[in-house]
């Protein structure tokens, strides 16, 4: 089996694909009027609107009502990301800190308010 994508629900496609391109750098793919993905290296975070759910999928999923999950991108450098970020209004949730473990993280939420998680490994035992 492999993890083919995480994808996340919305009601706003285009804030959620720009704000995940932003943070990413990587372009948006908009593969449907109610799809797109972020494609990265050995990751994609696909985006779909609550509308495509309800009409392809039943209501399955609701958008912007994650409050159990934590989508998370390791970096090499936390600090470089929260100084690229400086400018962009970001809810913050946790500066850059050391955790216990051996990883430097910083937890923020996207515009519909999902949980991320941007780490880095800081100790050869992370």
């Amino acid at each position: 089996m492999k993890l083919a994508s995480i994808r996340l629900v919305t009601n706003d496609l285009d804030r959620l694909v720009s704000f995940y391109a932003m943070l990413t750098g990587a372009a948006g793919a908009r593969l449907a009027p109610d799809f797109a993905e972020i494609r990265l290296e050995g990751a994609i975070v696909a985006i779909s609107t609550e509308r495509a759910i309800r009409q392809f999928n039943v209501g399955a999923a609701t958008a912007a009502a994650n409050r159990s999950a934590i989508v998370e991108f390791q970096v090499d450098d936390v600090d470089s990301v929260r100084t690229r970020l400086s400018d962009v209004p970001v809810d913050y949730v946790m500066e850059p800190t050391d955790q216990p473990w051996g990883n430097r993280s910083m937890l923020l939420r996207d515009p519909d308010g999902n949980l991320i998680n941007i780490f880095a490994r800081i100790s050869r035992n992370a």
